[in-house]
């Protein structure tokens, strides 16, 4: 064994050995003998002086045990919170000590403290020995005995040290009752105590180290019913500290709990579901044997919703294959000051919890903002669920959602199925199109938002969830509210973080280098020429000058993807027809030319309009809006085509 891996050592037992006169010469005698096993230390002082002494002794230095006899050793006992050990005198250590008497005179008293053995009664009646024998418990019982029994003429009393000294000052002879083996034997079974004690704080220890490791709550009582062990987790249960609970009785602190019939019986309890205050616990009770002995009881409990999330954990993983995320933050390409604000925005909200909305037409990369986000939480390493609101019918988007329990409805999947927020858990889920929601099913997401639960078609018990939800809409949420398509309160939960991703006829400029990005990619993927599609780039975006991009980065990487792909199945030196691969673009860009000057003409009338009804509303947009029939999206937008 390593000197870093060595048992520390444990250090001599410490023994004060307290007794007075007589006792005190033997304990002097023997304490030598011992040092190689304890430390002896004699204490000539009796009763409250010697509990004072004592007490002193303890605060500079560990007292393991005391060793005493007779009334001294009865009073230490009831005023430390020290083990005592008490010399004891046997049959053969009285006859021999009458033996001495004998030698003295026939008119003998066997004094003893608290009671005389009833072996020594049977003796002295058998033989006709007509030993008188007393007994005391008090420093005023043993003088008045021995008074008494001087009167009635006793000459020797055999007797503890006290009373020993009492009857040589009372003009009698007084023999010590007690004998040099049975002091030694005292000071052994002290040394032997202090072993027992720490075997037994090193076993509590061990077993306090695995019980505070334990999620369980665990408490152990004897057969009263009064605590001796408990962990952190069933103080937490309990609302009690280890040093309030211990000594008391279980059922007087929760009655619920109770382990008084399993004392009784001695009948194992396992896996029921009970109340405690406002908690549901799952509790097993059992008894405590030793040597096939009961000793006593223990209690363990267990909260349901650490199972649940066990049970959610493994459930999930099912959905761990559809949940890799392929984009970081670093994917929203460009440089305008639109994209750079949204990368900024994203990368401050993945550090915080907040649900986030994320606003855009389609095309503009809502998903891959999400997905970035996710990447950059402290939930990277966690599942991201997407789901398209506007993909599924009512029925089905609720069953996928939220899941639903064994026989909820007719065709339900045997043993049930986790919905999409119960596999996200710990992670992220993406609402794709939030704004195609049914109005039912956006009550039952309220829930989720304010509750952090989730209820299982068919479900009695909710399932607690910890889950991020981010959103998406290419819709004016604020007018599908004054629609009452869209409820309110849910828009005010979503709207907590909130990104706007512009569209990209709004960032130009950001076209050459968002090319560049999508050409990379799709020539790496399509094994096609890279020099020929960046050419053909190069002419789309001449070509695309005036087009407004509708589809917004999808329709560029549509056209890209076809463009690649012709590229590569092009035989070497094939002149590719861009016009007539891409005729959206050129007979757009013919037809642009006749309408732009009538589209800009009334994009000036309109925010002229829009400006004059502000100025009516007194700047206030709500009621601008409500006055034009528009959003304040749209109102925002039109502002800024004057502009």
């Amino acid at each position: 064994m390593s000197p870093d891996t060595a048992p520390v050592q444990q250090p001599k037992p410490r023994v004060i050995a307290v007794g007075l006169h007589r006792l005190r010469s033997f304990f002097n005698e023997l304490a030598p003998s011992y040092a190689d096993r304890a430390t002896v230390s004699v204490l000539d002082r009796g009763f409250e002086e010697a509990v004072s002494e004592i007490r002193a002794m303890a605060e500079e230095e560990r007292v393991d045990v005391l060793v005493a006899a007779g009334s001294n050793g009865e009073y230490l006992r009831r005023r430390l919170n020290i083990p005592v050990v008490l010399v004891r005198v046997g049959g053969f250590d009285i006859m021999r000590a009458l033996g001495r008497a004998r030698d003295l005179s026939n008119r003998i008293a066997l004094v003893t403290y608290g009671t005389t053995p009833p072996d020594v009664q049977q003796f002295n009646e058998l033989f006709q020995l007509g030993i008188e024998q007393r007994s005391y418990r008090t420093d005023q019982d043993a003088s008045d005995c021995v008074q008494e029994l001087r009167t009635r003429g006793i000459e020797v009393i055999v007797a503890p040290g006290l009373v020993a000294d009492l009857a040589d000052q009372n003009g009698m002879h007084g023999v010590f009752l007690y004998s040099m083996d049975a002091v030694r034997q005292a000071l052994d079974d002290s040394i032997e105590v202090v072993r027992i004690a720490r075997f037994e704080a090193a076993r509590r220890e061990r077993l306090n180290t695995i019980l505070a490791r334990l999620r369980d709550g665990v408490v152990a009582v004897d057969l009263n019913e009064r605590i001796y062990a408990l962990n952190p987790a069933m103080e937490q249960v309990l609302g009690l500290t280890s040093s309030q609970a211990m000594g008391s009785k279980l059922s007087d602190i929760a009655p619920e709990l109770s382990l008084l019939d399993v004392l009784k019986s001695a009948r194992v309890e396992t896996d029921e579901l009970q109340r405690f205050g406002p908690r549901t616990l799952i509790t097993n009770r059992m008894p405590l044997m030793e040597q096939g002995v009961q000793t006593g009881a223990v209690l363990t409990c267990q909260d349901p919703a650490a199972i649940e999330r066990v049970d959610r954990t493994l459930r999930s993983r099912r959905y761990r294959s559809t949940s890799v995320v392929r984009y970081k933050l670093s994917d929203l390409v460009g440089e305008s000051a639109a994209i750079r604000r949204a990368r900024r925005l994203a990368a401050q909200y993945a550090n915080g919890e907040g649900t986030v909305l994320i606003v855009g037409e389609s095309g503009t990369g809502k998903e891959l903002l999400a997905q970035g986000i996710h990447h950059a939480s402290r939930r990277s390493s966690q599942p991201f669920i997407a789901i398209n609101c506007a993909a599924f019918t009512e029925t089905l988007l609720e069953s996928e959602l939220f899941g639903y329990e064994d026989g909820a409805f007719t065709g339900a999947r045997r043993g049930g199925k986790a919905g999409l927020f119960e596999a996200a858990h710990t992670g992220t889920i993406f609402l794709d199109e939030i704004g195609e929601m049914p109005i039912s099913l956006q009550t039952r997401l309220l829930r989720v938002l304010q509750e952090r639960e989730v209820l299982r078609i068919g479900a009695v018990e909710p399932t607690r969830v910890d889950v991020r939800v981010i959103a998406a809409t290419h819709r004016d949420l604020s007018q599908q509210i004054d629609e009452q398509k869209f409820r309110r309160d849910l828009y005010y939960r979503l709207n907590i973080l909130r990104v706007e991703l512009p569209s990209l006829r709004e960032r130009r400029e950001d076209l050459p280098v968002l090319l560049q990005y999508i050409v990379a990619r799709a020539c790496t993927r399509l094994h096609a020429d890279r020099t020929i599609v960046e050419s053909l780039a190069a002419r789309l975006i001449e070509a695309a000058a005036s087009y407004d991009w509708p589809g917004n980065v999808r329709e560029v990487e549509n056209l890209i993807e076809r463009i690649a792909s012709s590229a590569a199945a092009a035989a070497s030196g094939e002149d590719i027809n861009l016009q007539e691969l891409i005729p959206e673009i050129y007979d757009s860009a013919a037809a642009g030319v006749a309408a732009t000057g009538l589209a800009h003409r009334r994009s000036r009338v309109e925010a002229d309009w829009v400006r004059q009804v502000l100025a009516e509303c007194d700047g206030d947009r709500d009621e601008a809006c409500r006055r034009l029939g528009i959003g304040r999206t749209t109102l925002w937008r039109k502002l800024k085509q004057r502009a």
